[in-house]
Parts: C-alpha cells; structure tokens; sequence
C-alpha cells in the first residue's frame, strides 16, 4: 500500500503561484497514475489533475486547465503540481492521489492527508 505525504502548501495572494509535492513511500509510484484532487469547505470533491505512469499524458479539470501543470519525477517517487496565476476560488485543502489506472479520473485508489492552499484577494 503506498502512503503519501503532501507538501508546499500556504497563503498567496491572487495571481501568485506555488508548488505542491507528493512523497509517496511503501510502494513504487511508477506504478500507479498520480494526481491531485481538492476539496474546499462546503463543497464536494473536485479532480484536479491526473498524470499516466510514465509522465507520459495528463489530464487537467477544467477549472485549472492552462494554469495548473502536474509533473512527477519516478526516480524520486515525486509528483508536483505547479500552480499559477492562482484565483480566491482555488483555495482548499489539496490531496494527491494514486491510482492503479489512469481513468477514470474522479477513481482514487489512494489519497493523502492533504495541503492547505488559501488564496487572498
């Protein structure tokens, strides 16, 4: 089973960026499709974005498409989200995901605790 732990969360103001990493340990992560999901209160789960095993293709949410990246680094069982041009509306706790399969996308086989990411306006 693989456990993963989410870091590089904060306070930003709209339009700034952050990074978000993922450790993931107890398994290899080139074995599962890595993604992040978020969740802000009140609200239900939203798919953020999902990459493939190998890096190979991604999928992005339509609410961050064009301004979110999603990458992963195997050797290092790392996948980050790059953030940009950040909006009051993306703020939540974000959680990375792991998946044997990469869709579908809202599927989560494994999620971590979670990262606070606030956005002011």
């Amino acid at each position: 089973q693989v456990q993963l732990v989410e870091s590089g969360g904060g306070l930003v103001q709209a339009g700034g960026s952050l990074r978000l990493s993922c450790a993931a340990s107890g398994g290899t992560s080139s074995s599962y499709a890595m993604g992040w999901c978020r969740q802000a209160p009140g609200k239900e789960r939203e798919f953020v974005a999902r990459i493939s095993r190998s890096g190979g293709s991604t999928y992005y949410g339509d609410s961050v498409k064009g301004r979110f990246t999603i990458s992963r680094d195997n050797a290092k069982n790392t996948v980050y989200l790059q953030m940009n041009s950040l909006k009051p509306e993306d703020t939540a706790v974000y959680y990375c995901t792991a998946n044997r399969d990469y869709r579908p996308y809202t599927n989560y086989d494994y999620w971590g605790q979670g990262t606070q990411v606030t956005v002011s306006s």
